[in-house]
């Protein structure tokens, strides 16, 4: 019999709270084992109000009452002073007092990022969680980190990004030796800008152990040249926000022409099933975990649908029953001994 597996749920976080975060809780569970149940963190009255429309979701169901919510709006710093008793806050929580496993939410991006970095530290030194999404490519999915948590990185910050990546994308697509690749305006060795070049040495020089590419360009992201893509939190959130207006523009386009006029209606519908799968593949990715922590937290996009939000306790699910955490423990110890490696103490014969 498995062990028991418990979801810790921001029911109010994101655009839509409850009506959206119950239904979804509700068709995760439908392709999960009886062993995985949920804590519903927010006002009571209107989770069981949910609930009450779902009795088989119910019986798999804890509700635990939180009077407040984290605006979409506010300020990280003033989430950390008055977060305590939100319903974000409450699900973070019960990942650190053993409860749940995992958590998850749709709410503020700063907010959770900051009050999961209070509640359960950092397994390693970096200052915050990288945010990682999955990229859809031809090859199937690319891992893409930072999309928005570290703005300002230095080289050592993106090689720790390659071993947070690494490990993420072993856990959670099953690849022994996922490849590595830097994003960079060019693929010669003398292109970027100093840290870049910096973190590539360290990656191709530092015996990592790691099955580092070299670096890659912004095309290279849906054509699946790699595994895993590193860059900046800035370069990374330009690049998905990008990505994701490109797709609305595609999907519009496509109705637009589809709707054009009889014949292109008939087209449509005998198409349909072709055009519904396309039309998930440009959705934007659900579900971003922050890397790092000493427990699993997934962050859902605020807009997301019941479809969404389910795919991201689905991702929380396999990330807590699989050997992530041990992954990121053991790979981010190898980083001391490559940072050395990479940076020879002066006189050992080293040049500067």
């Amino acid at each position: 019999m498995s062990q028991p597996l418990v979801i810790s749920v921001d029911a109010m976080g994101g655009d839509h709270g409850p009506p959206v975060t119950a239904p979804a809780v509700a068709r995760a569970a439908t392709s999960m084992g009886p062993h995985v149940r949920f804590l519903l963190h927010g006002d009571e009255a209107r989770l069981k109000a949910e609930l009450a429309r779902l009795p088989a979701l119910a019986v798999r169901c804890e509700v635990r009452h939180a009077d407040r919510v984290i605006a979409m709006d506010e300020k990280p710093a003033q989430a950390l002073r008055r977060g305590k008793g939100t319903s974000m806050w409450s699900a973070v929580e019960a990942v650190k007092t053993g409860e749940a496993t995992a958590a998850v939410s749709a709410g503020n991006t700063g907010a959770l990022m900051a009050i999961s970095k209070l509640i359960l530290r950092m397994s390693a030194d970096l200052d915050r969680p990288p945010l990682v999404v999955g990229w859809p490519s031809v090859r199937g999915v690319t891992t893409f980190l930072d999309v928005g948590a570290n703005v300002d990185c230095d080289a050592e910050r993106l090689v720790e990004f390659a071993i947070l990546g690494e490990a993420y994308h072993r856990a959670a697509h099953g690849v022994a030796r996922p490849t590595i690749g830097l994003l960079n305006v060019g693929s010669e060795e003398m292109k970027g800008h100093g840290e870049v070049r910096e973190a590539h040495r360290i990656l191709r020089e530092g015996r990592l152990d790691m099955n580092y590419h070299g670096f890659v360009e912004g095309d290279d992201l849906t054509r699946g040249v790699v595994d895993v893509i590193v860059t900046d939190g800035f370069t990374g959130n330009v690049a998905l926000k990008t990505a994701e207006g490109a797709a609305r523009f595609i999907k519009d386009e496509l109705r637009a022409a589809l709707t054009s006029g009889v014949m292109a209606s008939a087209g449509a519908f005998l198409a349909q099933s072709a055009l519904r799968r396309l039309s998930e593949r440009l959705n934007p990715p659900p579900a971003a975990p922050l890397l790092g922590l000493n427990g699993i937290v997934v962050k859902c996009h605020g807009g997301a649908s019941e479809r969404d939000f389910a795919l991201a306790l689905r991702v929380a699910a396999d990330l807590a029953q699989s050997d992530f955490a041990a992954e990121i423990e053991r790979n981010m110890g190898k980083l001391p001994a490559a940072m050395a490696e990479s940076h020879p103490a002066p006189g050992d014969g080293a040049s500067s």
